[in-house]
Parts: structure tokens; C-alpha cells; sequence
């Protein structure tokens, strides 16, 4: 059976030419065209992903959302004309699995719905279960779990497999497009100021001190590495350049 996608947006037209580009024997679409409408329709489909549109009259996206979290544990991708950095980053704080900006090609919302909805069934796209544990910090991706001093995190499928692109490279630099292209594929392979957001989000999540991170270190201006206890992390980190 194909997954079913429940879009909630008030643009009929776009309704219609989402219907249109992702009804398909992939993907099994449905709609609606205010929050409580959507609330409603998740209570009854339980759809597998639910793509979400922030900016609608009578009941925002955000509040749709908190609705939508108390009824269904569905994936939820923002897809919205909001383009403020405030915004995307309600959204990670929010949990939503993915936030992207109209407009959008389909074939970027399709390949976004995929990494998604592979990440729920466990990546099938994972080479090898990813397992690390220092004492500290314990990520299980073989059942997407990790903990900080014990305590459950929860990441969203966007935060966990930019977790995991770094983890199969522990101790190894990453460049900004190798994680772009992996985490997000390759229409995003540009896009290093998104890059580095989730990184900020991600950092607030896993490490006691951000601006001092101890797991995601930067090689300034070219990428990322987890670093973690066996890795001498000083060796690799260039301090910022200082203007002449």
C-alpha cells in the first residue's frame, strides 16, 4: 500500500497542483484547506506524512501542529511562503521533520517526502546501525533513540540523519556540500546557511555547551566532524580568520 500524504494548505489552486504532481502509485494524496479540517482528516486517515502550510486564516500552522502532535505521530514537513529565520527555526523547535520554502519543485518535495518517510521505516538507506555510546552521550539508531546524560533527546528524521552522516565519519571532516547532498540530496548542495541552522539546532540538543561544542566540531568555513572521546578534535579546528 502506498503511503498516504494529507497536505494542509488554504491555496486551493496549489492543493490542486499537489494533488496533481504527487497522486501516484508512490504516494496516496489527500487534503485540506484549514487547520481544522486537517486535524480532523489526520484523526480519521492517520496519513503516514503530513505536509503542512504555516500561514493560513482562523488557525495558524503552529497551532494546527499542537493539535496534530496530540492526535498522530505522523512526520510533518512544513511547506510555506515564510521564509524568516525565526520561522524555520519555531519549526525545529517545534519538531517538524522538515521545513522548505515555496515555491517548491516537485521533484525537490518528492525527493524531501522519500528521506522522510525512509527515516520512519527505519533507513533502508542506512549502510550499517549506527551505535554510540561514551557515558555521556548514547545514540541507537538501529531504533532512533538518543540520550544525554540519560535523559531521552528527540530529533527530528531531518536532525538524525545529519547525526548519522556524521557519526559513519566519526573523527573525519565532512565538507558543507557532502552533508548537504546526503542529508537533504542534491538540489540543497548550495545551501550552507541551512546547513549550518540544523547544526545549531542539533549542537542545543545533544552538547552541555553549544558554543563550546564537544561532538560536532567545525573546520572553519569547509564542514563539519563529530568528534566524541577518541578523536584529538585541536588538531583539526581552525580558529576563525582575523581581518588584517
Amino acid at each position: 500500500m502506498s503511503p498516504r500524504i494529507l497536505v494542509i494548505d488554504d491555496d486551493p489552486e496549489l492543493l490542486t497542483l499537489l494533488r496533481l504532481g504527487l497522486d501516484s502509485p508512490e504516494f496516496t494524496i489527500s487534503s485540506a484547506q484549514t487547520g481544522k479540517e486537517g486535524i480532523q482528516k489526520a484523526y480519521q486517515s492517520q496519513p503516514d506524512l503530513i505536509i503542512l502550510d504555516i500561514m493560513m486564516p482562523e488557525m495558524d500552522g503552529w497551532t494546527t501542529l499542537e493539535y496534530l502532535r496530540e492526535i498522530s505521530d505522523a512526520p510533518v514537513i512544513v511547506l510555506t511562503a515564510a521564509t524568516e529565520k525565526k520561522e524555520v527555526i519555531k519549526g525545529l523547535s517545534l519538531q517538524v521533520d522538515d521545513y522548505l520554502t515555496k515555491p517548491c519543485t516537485f521533484a525537490k518535495l518528492k525527493s524531501r517526502i522519500r528521506a522522510v518517510l525512509d527515516h520512519k521505516q527505519g533507513g533502508r538507506g542506512s549502510t550499517r546501525p549506527i551505535i554510540y555510546d561514551d557515558g555521556h552521550l548514547r545514540v541507537d539508531l538501529r531504533d532512533q533513540s538518543v540520550t544525554r546524560r540519560g535523559k531521552p533527546v528527540a530529533l527530528t528524521s531531518t536532525e538524525s540523519r545529519l547525526l548519522t552522516s556524521l557519526l559513519r565519519q566519526k573523527g573525519q571532516f565532512v565538507s558543507h556540500r557532502e552533508l548537504l547532498v546526503d542529508v537533504w540530496g542534491p538540489d540543497y548542495a548550495e545551501e550552507v546557511s541551512y546547513l549550518n541552522l540544523y547544526i545549531r539546532y542539533l549542537r542545543q540538543k545533544i552538547e552541555d555547551d553549544p558554543e563550546d561544542p564537544r561532538y560536532i566540531r567545525a573546520l572553519w568555513e569547509k564542514g563539519y566532524y563529530f568528534g566524541g572521546n577518541d578523536v584529538l578534535v585541536q588538531d583539526l579546528y581552525m580558529p576563525p580568520r582575523v581581518p588584517a
